[in-house]
């Protein structure tokens, strides 16, 4: 006997999308990711203010160390030596090693420069020093008092 198929009679096929790898592989990479994250971060401690327009409030007394183009050293507005650095600040900080030095250097000192400063403040107990820069100006224009910012980080030894 032969018997006549009919379309509607045929097993129909699963057209669905088979979604079980998928969510394998983006679970695995969920957890990939997850555990990576953290080892990409930087953990630097740095006591930076807050990112406003605004510059952070100055000190009522603040010491001011410039460093100027020609390495020469300035505290406020007196020439001191280097080697007289330590005294100069014992004297503009009243003893007070916990103050913050506001280090300035003209834009032409080479990284060395700063760097022995820094170490010398370090040397003479002075570990809390603000870097100060112009904030919002462009290159050339006349800098304006109130807008210096500061980037402070603790000297560490």
């Amino acid at each position: 006997m032969i018997r006549i198929r009919h379309a509607d009679e045929t097993p129909h096929e699963a057209s669905e999308i088979n979604v079980t790898p998928f969510i394998d592989v983006m679970l695995v990479l969920l957890v990939i990711f997850m555990v990576t994250a953290p080892l990409t971060t930087v953990n630097v401690p740095v006591d930076l203010p807050s990112s406003t327009e605004k510059p952070a409030p100055r000190p009522e007394n603040p010491v001011f160390l410039t460093v100027k183009a020609d390495h020469g050293l300035a505290l406020g507005e007196d020439d001191i030596s280097p080697e007289g650095l330590a005294a100069a600040l014992e004297a503009a900080t009243k003893g007070d090693k916990e103050q913050r030095i506001f280090l300035r250097a003209d834009k032409t000192v080479d990284y060395g420069t700063l760097m022995g400063v820094m170490d010398k403040l370090r040397s003479s107990g002075y570990l809390k020093v603000a870097l100060v820069n112009l904030q919002g100006q462009e290159e050339g224009a006349q800098p304006d008092a109130i807008s210096s910012s500061v980037a402070s980080a603790p000297v560490t030894p």
